[in-house]
C-alpha cells in the first residue's frame, strides 16, 4: 500500500474515533436509559421503534435483536418495527402524509407503559420529532438517538433520553447508532440479570 493509501485509512478511522470517545463520555446518561428501559420491560412493556431511510433499516435490527436474540441464553423481549408494514406507512403518508407515519401508528399500537425509540441521523426528521411527541404524550418512556447537535429533537422535550452521535458525518453517525443500540440491548439484559435493581423501590 502507498503512503497516501496508509495516510487515507488513518484519516477515514480517525473521523470515526472521536464520535465513538464522546459515546463514552455519555456513558452515565446510556446508563440511566437502559435502566430506565429494563424497567419498563420489566413492568410488561413492548419497545417501539421508528426512522426513516436508513434508520429504518437499523430500526428493524433493533426490533430483531430484542425479539430474537443472537446470543443464546438472553431474554426475548417484545419489540415492533413501524418501518415494517409498507402498506400501513404508504396509506398514512397518502391519507395525512409523512410527518404524521410515527405518530399515527403510535397512537393507535402502543400502550402507556411501552417504550418509543426514534432514529434520526441529523435530529431533524420531522416525522420521528412527531412520533416521539405523540408517544410522550401518551406515556410512554421516549429515547431518541439522534446524530450532528442533535438538531430539533434534541432541542425539543419530545424524548427523556437523547443519545447524540456527534458527527456531521452521516455514515459515521449510522455506525455508532448502531453501537449505540447494541449497547442498549446489552445493558438492559446486564439490569435483568441484577436481582433487585428493578425493584420499584431502585427504579428512579
Amino acid at each position: 500500500m502507498t503512503q497516501s493509501g496508509r495516510v487515507g485509512v488513518s484519516e477515514l478511522l480517525a473521523r470515526r474515533t472521536a464520535p465513538l470517545n464522546d459515546l463514552a463520555s455519555q456513558a452515565l446518561d446510556v446508563a440511566r436509559t437502559c435502566h430506565a428501559m429494563a424497567a419498563r420491560f420489566h413492568r410488561g412493556a413492548k419497545l417501539v421503534v421508528f426512522g426513516n431511510g436508513g434508520p429504518s433499516t437499523d430500526a428493524q435490527h433493533v426490533a430483531v435483536e430484542f425479539v430474537h436474540p443472537v446470543i443464546v441464553g438472553k431474554r426475548a423481549l417484545p419489540a415492533i418495527s413501524l418501518t415494517s408494514d409498507v402498506a400501513t406507512l404508504t396509506g398514512i403518508a397518502n391519507r395525512v402524509g409523512l410527518a404524521e407515519t410515527f405518530a399515527h401508528q403510535i397512537r393507535f399500537l402502543a400502550d402507556s407503559h411501552d417504550i418509543a425509540l426514534g432514529l434520526s441521523t441529523d435530529g431533524n426528521c420531522e416525522n420521528v420529532r412527531r412520533g416521539l411527541a405523540q408517544a410522550r404524550e401518551l406515556g410512554l418512556l421516549c429515547v431518541a438517538l439522534v446524530g450532528g447537535d442533535g438538531g430539533q429533537i434534541a432541542a425539543s422535550d419530545a424524548a427523556d433520553h437523547v443519545l447524540l452521535a456527534r458527527s456531521d458525518d452521516p455514515r459515521v453517525v449510522k455506525e455508532v447508532h448502531v453501537t449505540m443500540y447494541h449497547v442498549l440491548w446489552e445493558l438492559v439484559h446486564v439490569f435483568f440479570e441484577q436481582p433487585g435493581v428493578l425493584d420499584p423501590s431502585v427504579v428512579s
